[in-house]
């Protein structure tokens, strides 16, 4: 905490003048052209110094300077709130708004720190994640039955603010970012010839039997977190079920397994049994750079404790190849920033691919266990601005080995926020897909502003002659439309993924 505040104040030195205040005048026309104009005013107006905001990028420092004040200042009273949680679940909720807000502060910390030097596709993605965090601390007071009555006043005018960087920033679709070398320009050079290797090598040996380093993967990434730098760091997780919760909080940190269903990594915690969706994570990953490969990750908590997560990934530009995902209701979280899935296998019933990360899942088998309605996914997009959605790309659908087929209705998915936005592309659906297409979440709950797309998919679930009216519902006819939902444009895979030595399709 102490750090990340004396790197606040750093910027602030580095942002004079232009912090120290405005004219009236310039406040209301650069704030007028915000989707939130009046915190923009409020807040700003407290500067006594009259000196002009004279270009677009002074207003979006000054501006995410400004979300980044209000979060400290909400995390700081929230801080306070803890003596006054006596209920097991509001201490959950609460740990879990600790831990977003910490993140939260770091993400717009990097967003506006002179020496990040990251592209405008870089900022959009860690903004929007801010708000995705944001929306992650009220939901885990709702879900598990606990008022939230003091969440507004102190969140809610840091997510407007934060809603106002994401519109200054926007980045129009098809973004080109500027990297170099083939690397984001964030990533150091150091770091740029461990993650070429094409053979990588254990640092450290898992194996229960005792044969590695470390009987746990809890261990080996305790034992991982101190080293010295943030350089790729390899972790060997031999054959065996791990019954354990992991969270990985390191950077570039790989997890080698021996196959699916031969390395396993379980846990069974869940909404019914006290968690929060977001701490239910039998492996969670905020970590950037992350790469898992031939390993599965279960949550074998079942269909009637509810929300139940097997893997939740908050780690920018990370990768899953070869892997399994195993659950029921909310299987695989893919929570916030850049990702890639290839060659995986998905479960699960109920909104059981979700999240509001910008992720595509290509080549991957996805498989309907049984349930009375099944939805695929629950994308989480919650601003207009935000540069997430999930992209299905060249996969299968198709129905697990206990779904009865007579007695359940599955579909593509159902709109979780007002701005859900999520695409079938060249992906066989089998049999199993209700005609329809997509559920309804609420009534007419955000059918008008949802983008819903499916192009040139295959099979006997594909035919959209029956699908939805809904005015964010697309058949997709245009390949320069699908486009941008590839590895390419929608995650600038091509300028990333080739350091991880993981096959990719970059176009359609």
């Amino acid at each position: 905490m102490a750090s990340r505040f004396f790197l606040t104040l750093s910027f602030m030195l580095y942002l004079s003048p232009f912090v120290l205040g405005y004219s009236v005048n310039d406040l209301k026309t650069w704030c007028s052209q915000t989707p939130n104009p009046q915190p923009c005013e409020d807040l700003l107006s407290h500067n006594k110094n009259q000196i002009p905001i004279k270009q677009k990028s002074q207003f979006f420092q000054i501006s995410t300077q400004l979300a980044l004040d209000r979060a400290m200042h909400a995390q700081t009273n929230f801080l306070l709130l803890g003596s006054k949680f006596e209920n097991p679940r509001a201490k959950a909720a609460w740990d879990d708004c600790l831990e977003l807000y910490d993140h939260t502060i770091h993400k717009l910390n990097t967003t506006i720190n002179p020496s990040t030097k990251c592209t405008q596709e870089d900022a959009q993605t860690w903004l929007s994640t801010a708000l995705t965090n944001l929306q992650t601390c009220r939901e885990g007071f709702s879900e598990l039955g606990v008022s939230d009555f003091f969440l507004p006043a102190m969140s809610n005018n840091v997510s407007n603010l934060i809603s106002n960087t994401l519109s200054i920033n926007y980045v129009p679709y098809n973004p080109q970012p500027a990297y170099k070398d083939g690397f984001p320009t964030w990533v150091n050079p150091g770091n740029r010839k461990l993650l070429q290797s094409t053979s990588p090598k254990a640092n450290l040996v898992v194996a229960k039997d005792g044969s590695g380093n470390y009987k746990t993967v809890a261990e080996a990434i305790t034992a991982a977190s101190k080293r010295s730098g943030t350089a790729r760091y390899v972790i060997y997780v031999k054959a065996g079920t791990y019954k354990e919760n992991v969270v990985i909080k390191s950077e570039n940190i790989m997890l080698m397994g021996d196959g699916i269903g031969k390395t396993i990594i379980t846990g069974s915690k869940s909404v019914g049994g006290g968690s929060t969706t977001f701490n239910s994570a039998t492996v969670a990953v905020t970590g950037d750079g992350f790469i898992a490969r031939d390993i599965t990750f279960q949550n074998t908590a079942g269909v009637s404790n509810n929300q139940a997560v097997a893997l939740r990934s908050g780690s920018d530009l990370s990768v899953f190849y070869k892997c399994s995902f195993e659950g029921y209701q909310d299987t695989l979280y893919v929570y916030s920033d850049r990702q890639f899935y290839k060659e995986c296998n998905i479960y699960g019933t109920v909104d059981f691919i979700f999240g509001n990360a910008a992720v595509v899942l290509q080549n991957c088998n996805i498989y309907v266990r049984n349930h009375k309605t099944n939805t695929i996914t629950a994308q989480g997009r919650s601003d207009p601005n935000q540069n997430t959605g999930i992209s299905i790309h060249n996969c299968k659908v198709m129905a697990a080995s206990d779904l009865v087929l007579s007695s359940t209705k599955t579909y593509l998915g159902r709109p979780w926020r007002e701005y859900s936005r999520t695409v079938f592309m060249k992906t066989y659906l089998d049999s199993l897909i209700n005609s329809a297409g997509w559920l309804e979440w609420s009534g007419t709950f955000a059918l008008k502003t949802l983008y819903y797309g499916e192009y040139m998919n295959t099979g006997p679930g594909s035919s959209t002659s029956g699908r939805v009216k809904w005015a964010g519902y697309h058949v997709i006819t245009s390949s320069s439309e699908a486009s941008k939902f590839t590895v390419n444009n929608f995650i600038a895979g091509s300028s990333w993924l080739p350091a991880t030595n993981v096959p990719f399709t970059a176009g359609l």
